[in-house]
């Protein structure tokens, strides 16, 4: 199983970037995508979930209302697009694959991607 993710890069506070992550190696229908991410000198810390069966999505806080998660079930990837961008997003993002529990945030992924960085400047 290889989860790899890719898009990250500089951008200026206020830009937009999005990030993908394409799943391979076993069927992720049951599952649950998530995007988590790790700052410099942080914990990782839960960013969006995604349920690949229905869509159903979810955000933490910091986020809300500027990333948007997706999934394109062809393609096998799961998406992150972010726009409005502040300095305190600048993270190593991590994408990850689990079954569900009680939601679609995952506490014990089975699976990790290897992470991109995003650097947004002030």
């Amino acid at each position: 199983v290889q989860l790899q993710a890719s898009g990250g890069g500089l951008v200026q506070a206020g830009g937009s970037l999005s990030l993908s992550c394409a799943a391979s190696g076993r069927t992720f229908s049951t599952y649950a995508m998530d995007w988590f991410r790790q700052a410099p000198g942080k914990e990782r810390e839960f960013v969006a979930a995604i349920s690949w069966s229905d869509g159903s999505t979810y955000y933490a806080d910091s986020v809300k209302g500027r990333f948007t998660i997706s999934r394109d079930n062809a393609k096998n990837t799961v998406y992150l697009q972010m726009n409005s961008l502040k300095p305190e997003d600048t993270a190593v993002y991590y994408c990850a694959a689990g079954v569900p529990g009680h939601t679609i945030v995952l506490v014990t992924p089975d699976y990790w991607g290897q992470g991109t960085l995003v650097t947004v400047s002030s």
